[in-house]
């Protein structure tokens, strides 16, 4: 079974040494970065929610949740204001393949569907064009790619609760 716990001073180190495989590598940010936007995104009036996975007790990975935008986040893409977004998600490489991804997902979205940042019409999340373990995995959940992109990264979108659009 598959639970989150927030990044706090008994897990972050541990958090740290989680790797992707070598081919993986240029898909996700390493965790220390994703932690200090993380940090970045809560000094500058953002929401960031960084998360351990576990499998039971062993950690398998990190993700983090990101709500709306900072205030020095000038790049955004137009879909970030007032939504939420699957900001970052790494199964450490001795725990791929077992579905923790998947199910990770389901509850990153669970989270965001309690709105713990208060409504909003969509997650976004963005992915490297040619991750197509990455992209397999979010449109086995209705995520929709909308042609527009996150730098380099190709956006995709889910419709959250009775929105109609995105």
């Amino acid at each position: 079974m598959i639970r989150l716990e927030k990044v706090n001073g008994r897990n972050v180190w541990d958090i740290l040494k989680l790797t992707v495989s070598e081919d993986q590598k240029d898909y996700v940010a390493s965790n220390d970065i994703s932690i200090v936007e993380a940090y970045i995104a809560i000094t500058e009036n953002g929401h960031a929610f960084p998360f351990g996975v576990y499998a039971n007790d062993t950690l398998v990975g990190f993700m983090m949740i990101g709500y709306d935008t900072d205030d020095s986040w000038e790049d955004a893409p137009v879909i970030a204001k007032g939504n939420y977004n699957l900001w970052r998600l790494m199964i450490d490489k001795k725990y791929q393949r077992n579905g923790y991804g998947k199910e990770a997902v389901q509850l990153a979205l669970d989270f965001i569907n309690a709105f713990p940042c208060g409504k909003a019409e969509c997650c976004w999340l963005s992915y490297e064009p040619e991750n197509e373990v990455a992209r397999s995995l979010y449109q086995s959940y209705g995520f929709l790619e909308t042609g527009e992109k996150d730098g380099e990264e190709l956006i995709a979108v889910l419709k959250l609760g009775e929105s109609s659009r995105c």
